[in-house]
């Protein structure tokens, strides 16, 4: 699939967009920031707990009843026999009350490069499909494709100059957008590997569409493009493949300019944080996410961002600024007035998207208990259809539960979910089901984790 050339944009906010991801710390493509890569000050993490553990007048008895670590684990790590997680150090935080100190010392493990921007000029699409189940999908120059035997390639062009009349065009757009639902639904009951090849070839379809468009249909259909290619990103990046994700955002931002719609270079910066903040760059997530929020994007994107934002914050251990901007973030999303007919960026699942992230803010802060409560809460309203975003709520809730200490609801919670998580195929997912993994790991004398523990396996084997 690579026939028919690409739309360029008409509107320069591409290039602004481009430019604004070079200004972030420097371009992308080049190292990260010591924050993310760095070690940290682990060495100094355990005389540090410990002067503030003995000017809280707390036993390690006492310290290892709150934080739900084994004594011995503790006197190791405040004697530097082992090495501290930033979980664990925001669990000390918070037991210690120290503001963030300890959480300081021990930043997340940063990946060491940062994710290059892309560009799309002169590109032919390549979709391969294989008998076996697995797909690959390739963008690659004009020149290079027809070197290598464009001529085996199925033709299937949308052939001659003919345009479509506006009444025809009205039709595509609506057949088009409940298209782009049943794709969402379809994403949430289904693995990447099932979803992103027909999600590819319906994104190039409406492109072509476009083309032979009069103005009116061709810019809807251009920013419903758009829509399709950005979640063509969510589902990248939900197989794990960070690089694929954000070339289908920059190509979901280009598609939504050339459309006339310029908010989605906003969106395109809160995606692009929040890939960083997965990967451990908690600086870069941070910038990006400002740059998005002191844009002039519609509340919904920069309510997105705020969220992103109180992320970054609680990751640093920083309970204040993290819970303000979770309000800021409510504000804002409280103020989206978005068109209905419109695809919905970001969580559509989600009741009460705000709440939700706030219960995952507080994992984060080291507050296990109150973060159960509010993502119990949230968890059991999310719609039954919505398998994916359940099991990822439900495997963090589990989580909660298993850092706060009650490990038979967390087994509990979390065995029906192991053979949904695998019919998703999830990325985030699997990232968190690997840290419930290492909770339960330090109870593996439990009853209710001995029981669990071979169906655990299999999950993260597979994941």
């Amino acid at each position: 699939m690579g026939n028919g050339k690409q739309p360029q944009s008409p509107c320069p906010a591409g290039s602004a967009y481009r430019s604004l991801l070079g200004d972030a710390s420097g371009p992308l493509g080049q190292s990260g920031s010591s924050e993310a890569s760095a070690p940290g000050n682990a060495p100094q993490f355990g005389p540090e707990l410990r002067r503030l553990r003995l000017a809280a007048g707390l036993t390690l008895d006492r310290l290892a009843t709150l934080v739900h670590y084994s004594k011995s684990h503790l006197s190791k790590v405040e004697t530097g026999r082992k090495r501290p997680t930033s979980e664990l150090a925001r669990l000390c935080d918070t037991a210690l009350e120290a503001g963030g100190v300890l959480a300081a010392l021990v930043p997340e493990c940063g990946v060491s490069t940062r994710l290059s921007t892309t560009s799309h000029d002169g590109e032919v699409w390549s979709l391969r499909m294989n008998k076996n189940g697995t797909s690959r999908f390739e963008a690659i120059g004009r020149r290079h494709a027809s070197a290598i035997g464009a001529g085996s390639m199925l033709a299937l062009g949308m052939r001659g100059p003919r345009s479509f009349a506006e009444a025809e065009g009205v039709s595509l757009i609506q057949a088009s957008r409940s298209l782009f639902a049943q794709f969402r639904r379809l994403g949430q009951t289904s693995g990447p590997g099932l979803v992103l090849p027909p999600l590819i070839a319906q994104t190039h379809g409406i492109e072509q569409l476009a083309l032979r468009s009069g103005p009116r249909t061709r810019a809807q259909l251009l920013v419903l493009a758009s829509r399709f290619a950005e979640y063509a990103g969510w589902m990248a990046q939900e197989a794990g493949e960070d690089e694929a994700a954000l070339w289908w955002t920059d190509r979901a931002v280009e598609l939504a300019l050339a459309g006339g719609d310029s908010n989605l270079a906003a969106y395109g910066l809160v995606r692009r944080g929040l890939v960083s903040l997965l990967r451990g760059d908690v600086a870069m997530a941070a910038e990006l996410a400002e740059h998005a929020l002191n844009s002039d994007a519609p509340p919904r994107i920069r309510g997105l961002a705020a969220q992103q934002q109180a992320q970054g914050h609680a990751l640093s251990g920083n309970h204040r600024a993290s819970m303000r901007s979770l309000d800021r973030a409510r504000e804002l999303l409280a103020l989206d007035g978005a068109d209905p007919d419109t695809p919905v960026l970001g969580a559509s699942h989600l009741p009460d998207v705000v709440s939700t992230y706030t219960g995952w803010c507080l994992y984060h802060l080291g507050r296990p208990q109150q973060a159960a409560e509010l993502l119990a809460s949230e968890t059991a309203r999310i719609p039954a259809h919505a398998v994916r975003t359940r099991t990822r709520h439900g495997i963090r809730l589990a989580l909660a539960h298993a850092a706060g200490g009650e490990i038979d609801h967390a087994c509990a919670l979390l065995g029906p979910l192991l053979a949904q998580a695998g019919m998703v195929h999830s990325s985030t997912i699997s990232a968190d089901l690997r840290r419930v993994a290492r909770v339960l790991g330090r109870h593996r004398g439990h009853t209710a984790v001995r029981a669990l523990s071979p169906d655990l396996t299999a999950a993260l084997t597979h994941a």
